[in-house]
């Protein structure tokens, strides 16, 4: 197990306001709107489906019974419900919907340890934004790499990690030698960003590619990851103009 669990904030000058807020708004949504995961009515109505956005049309589908083919195990699949909003905007909406407990977790800690310091050399609504954008750019790239693959193009997606694998590669590109703190196994080992990044880059890549054999994998969506992080490594230099323009001069001095 490699988790992050903190970095280097010695530097940080202002309060992550907008950071805390979308990590609030994320454990609102699991608990209150999703019932802590349990109204699967929620998640099939305002999760991306990827046939939605490319019809531009609401699907509505029908619950299927499916059989385990290992242990011949019956079990129920809820169709796809009605959106009562126009469908593309569930690439908003997805991004606050979870899968789960751990799903959740796992998302709000690597938001939680890696947007306070982008956001702190965006500023706050530039943050917001990028956070924003992004995430609804990765979901149009899970959304097109479902469609170039050849799958089913009426599961839903949902979750934040589009949003914040773009935050990771801001993070990388304005910080890639601060030191962020991992917890590997029973040791904490503290590596400079743009390893702990990078790793981590490279292991979406590695499992995104397992699409190429004909399913997601691990029902992961990986393409979102990948999308979110090449769409945050080029749309960082516009949203921390102000930060990258100080270190520049800074650094002729």
């Amino acid at each position: 197990m490699v988790l992050p669990i903190g970095d280097d904030n010695r530097d940080r000058r202002t309060t992550p306001i907008v950071n805390y807020l979308l990590i609030a708004l994320n454990i609102f949504a699991f608990i209150y709107w999703q019932k802590w995961g349990h109204d699967v009515s929620i998640t099939y109505s305002y999760a991306t489906v990827p046939g939605e956005i490319l019809t531009g049309k609401d699907i509505v589908t029908g619950t299927k019974i499916l059989v385990d083919p290992i242990t011949h195990e019956r079990f129920q699949l809820p169709g796809l419900g009605v959106t009562p909003i126009p469908v593309f905007l569930t690439l908003f909406t997805s991004m606050f919907l979870h899968g789960g407990l751990s799903h959740l977790g796992g998302n709000m800690l690597f938001l939680y340890v890696f947007g306070d310091n982008v956001e702190d050399a965006m500023g706050h609504i530039s943050y917001l934004v990028f956070y924003l954008l992004c995430g609804m750019l990765a979901g149009l790239s899970h959304v097109c790499a479902m469609l170039f693959l050849g799958q089913d193009l009426l599961v839903p997606s949902l979750g934040a990690s589009g949003a914040i694998s773009a935050v990771l590669a801001a993070y990388m590109r304005l910080f890639p030698g601060k030191q962020v703190h991992l917890w590997i196994f029973l040791f904490i080992i503290p590596v400079p960003a743009f390893i702990a990044v990078g790793v981590w880059f490279a292991f979406q890549v590695m499992n995104g590619l397992g699409m190429l054999g004909g399913q997601e994998a691990g029902g992961v969506a990986y393409a979102a990851h990948i999308g979110g992080f090449i769409f945050g490594l080029l749309l960082t230099g516009r949203f921390a103009k102000g930060y990258i323009s100080r270190r520049r001069a800074y650094g002729r001095r």
